[in-house]
């Protein structure tokens, strides 16, 4: 049983991709909220409602408009993850992943999702996706539930998991920090396609040993970027949404680290501003409210372009962006030689 569903997982990644592009470039597709507003609280199951397919899509000023605050629902959970005998986490790990990413999500745990890789650290890790899309997604939502027993680190929220939510994607993750997780004292968004040094990022970036910084926020920092105004682009931003020249200076999306007291803060302010789906962008505007920029990370550490392997220079990384599964597993036992060659 388990064999066919992944078949038809398989199967149906692909027509997934071609109805994700069409949502992207279709204008009259409205912003994806799982029921409509006038219903608070869904009164049957939500995986049945997300597979009725457009029905529960709510009509909204512009395609990339996004509704937030909202009440979505946290649907496979894990309330008491930081509780563990472990004491509080010292990190939280928010890994943003697609519902369809079994096998990436797997090369993650077996690479620097590894919660006990940091000897003395508390570092707790989810995943964390939204609903599948119509195709499938009944059988996906079973493999998922199933993947969850086995490992305990879902956290799916009950929006439709798409590009343009993974504004929805960060923010309710730091909702479940706030609510479940509050004692951590970092939070690490992260996207999956990165190599990530947890090692380097925890000693040399955030160390354990020195005063929390209440107003921390540290990845590659872009400094007054020009909003793309060009239709059809990835990073397409309408005037009518953000009407300003320049973006303030924001932390680069595939992965950026925070306090836990600044996480916070952030999303009080989120809920006032227009939410926006450039996520990282969106971050740096409420980083802009509150009067803050992000902190410098040292040099050269957060890097948002690919970069060849070698095992020395990797040691001395925080992040480096591009990587594929079978590339970290295939680098990894390399990797963990650098303390003893480098």
């Amino acid at each position: 049983m388990r064999r066919q569903l992944i078949l038809k997982v398989l199967l149906g990644s692909a027509f997934m991709v071609v109805l994700l592009v069409d949502q992207q470039q279709n204008s009259s597709i409205p912003s994806m909220a799982p029921w409509p507003s006038s219903q608070k609280t869904p009164t049957e199951d939500p995986l049945s409602l997300s597979s009725r397919k457009f029905e529960w899509w709510v009509q909204t000023p512009h395609p990339l408009d996004l509704r937030y605050p909202y009440p979505y629902p946290f649907l496979i959970n894990h309330p008491d993850k930081c509780e563990g005998p472990r004491g509080a986490p010292f990190l939280l790990m928010l890994v943003m992943t697609r519902p369809q990413d079994v096998v990436v999500r797997q090369a993650i745990r077996q690479t620097w999702g590894n919660e006990t890789l940091v000897p003395g650290v508390v570092i707790c890790r989810l995943f964390v996706l939204g609903l599948p899309q119509p195709l499938f997604a009944q059988e996906l939502q079973t493999l998922l539930e199933e993947e969850d027993r086995e490992y305990g680190d879902l956290l799916q929220v009950g929006f439709l998991d798409t590009y343009r939510n993974l504004t929805l994607k960060v923010l309710t993750g730091l909702e479940w920090m706030a609510q479940y997780c509050h004692t951590a004292h970092y939070v690490l968004k992260v996207d999956t396609d990165v190599f990530l040094n947890p090692s380097f990022l925890v000693q040399q970036v955030l160390q354990p040993n020195r005063p929390l910084q209440p107003n921390f926020i540290t990845g590659h920092i872009y400094r007054n970027p020009v909003p793309l105004r060009t239709q059809g682009h990835k990073w397409y931003m309408p005037p009518e949404l953000y009407s300003q020249n320049k973006y303030p200076a924001y932390c680069g999306g595939p992965g950026y680290v925070m306090s836990s007291s600044l996480a916070l803060r952030i999303l009080t302010v989120a809920k006032r501003l227009k939410a926006i789906y450039l996520e990282d962008v969106f971050v740096g505007l409420c980083l802009k409210q509150l009067g803050l920029k992000p902190t410098p990370a040292p040099p050269n550490t957060f890097l948002m372009f690919r970069k060849k392997y070698d095992l020395c220079a990797f040691r001395r990384l925080v992040l480096v962006h591009h990587f594929q599964p079978q590339e970290l597993l295939q680098i990894w036992p390399d990797f963990l030689t650098a303390n003893t060659t480098c």
